[in-house]
């Protein structure tokens, strides 16, 4: 018994529940949920893994260098849209 349902009540359920969503939903919905458990243990392993490298060989640019190259970005995609008109 588990917390006081028995394997009977346990069997009912299933096939309710089998009833309303049928077994090729059910087993998409497996597939799924493996797939999720396998992305969420690879994401974790990948980001224990970066904590032990080293920093990237880049530094990071100063907030007001991003900033300047996106008013850059910024100026020639209106610049090619007026050259268009």
């Amino acid at each position: 018994m588990l917390g006081g349902i028995s394997i009977w009540q346990l069997l009912i359920i299933l096939a309710i529940v089998i009833m309303i969503f049928g077994t090729k939903k059910l087993r998409n919905l497996g597939g799924d949920l493996g797939g999720a458990i396998k992305s969420f243990k690879k994401a974790v392993n990948d980001d224990g893994s970066k904590a032990d490298e080293p920093a990237a060989q880049e530094p990071a640019k100063p907030l007001e260098h991003q900033a300047a190259e996106k008013k850059d970005a910024e100026f020639k995609t209106a610049n090619k849209d007026q050259d268009k008109a």
